[in-house]
């Protein structure tokens, strides 16, 4: 759940970017939000989904290389079975969509232009 939602902050079209950004990365992950720890925040008693986030970025910011987080955060029935450059470009995207801050999220048009430039190969 977007953060605006939980704050009572007006919502706008970041709440969907964020929504998308989540299933992305449940979609490489293979995983649950509310299978890694997730909490109960303290001020709305709300359950908080931000454990897969945490969790990847800690993977990716890690002292492994390249390779290392991508095989540690994508599903395992997926290896051997997908092209690892477009699965970090996913990821990372994911993660750009997720951001806390709605401003520093990019729109769904920015999503689409660098997803289709990554699978026609303009990087």
């Amino acid at each position: 759940m977007a953060p605006e939602w939980i704050s009572n902050l007006p919502i706008t079209s970041k709440v969907d970017v964020y929504s998308y950004g989540m299933v992305v990365l449940e979609m490489v992950t293979g995983k649950s939000p509310m299978t890694i720890g997730s909490q109960v925040s303290e001020n709305t008693g709300e359950m908080e989904q931000r454990g897969l986030v945490k969790w990847v970025r800690e993977k990716i910011n890690g002292d492994g290389g390249k390779e290392l987080w991508l095989e540690e955060i994508i599903d395992p029935m997926l290896m051997g079975k997908c092209d690892l450059s477009k699965m970090e470009i996913m990821a990372q995207v994911a993660l750009q969509c997720v951001e806390e801050d709605k401003d520093a999220r990019p729109t769904m048009r920015q999503v689409t232009e660098r997803l289709l430039h990554q699978e026609n190969g303009d990087y």
